[in-house]
């Protein structure tokens, strides 16, 4: 049984345009809805650093290339320390420490290399699913992501931070 339209004959195409137009809309919002629910399920690796009461001070987005340093200046030695991390699988992963000198706290009795007049220790794989930190103002502690440089002392005025690595859309979210 076939069936009749029934509007005038004129007016039969535009309405055949008018149902295709809105099904491939519906086809394509629907398509673009479940990227975006894909996106916002799994999302891009971000660095959250937080202070004590909980408030976002950085959100980075981050990829397993992306180095995190803590730099700092050593507080007997007063040479600048550098621990290095990358992110791995939802944590932080210390990948190396470099200092100028050998001090309290400094890996003395470890395997180190020479690398431009510093001392490069590479540790035994460790990772942290929160990395806690306690800045001070004679250690200056900054945060590097990547080309970018974070004053986390001065953000905390010597408080501690936490930093964490979890997967969001975007920075902030």
């Amino acid at each position: 049984m076939a069936l009749r339209s029934r509007l005038p004959s004129g007016r039969r195409g535009t309405a055949l345009a008018a149902v295709a137009l809105v099904a491939v809309l519906a086809a394509a919002t629907g398509a673009a809805f479940a990227v975006g629910a894909v996106d916002t399920v799994a999302g891009g690796p971000t660095l959250v650093v937080t202070d004590e009461r909980g408030t976002e001070l950085v959100t980075a987005p981050v990829s397993d290339e992306t180095e995190i340093v803590i730099e700092y200046t050593h507080s007997v030695e007063k040479t600048t320390v550098r621990d290095v991390y990358a992110p791995r699988d939802g944590e932080l992963v210390m990948t190396r420490m470099e200092f100028s000198s050998f001090g309290a706290g400094l890996p003395s009795q470890a395997d180190v290399t020479e690398r431009d007049g510093r001392y490069v220790f590479e540790p035994p794989s460790e990772s942290y699913a929160t990395l806690h930190l306690k800045t001070g103002t004679v250690a200056d502690h900054d945060l590097i992501v990547g080309d970018e440089r974070y004053d986390i002392a001065g953000m905390t005025d010597g408080g501690a931070v936490d930093l964490t690595v979890e997967r969001r859309v975007a920075p902030g979210l």
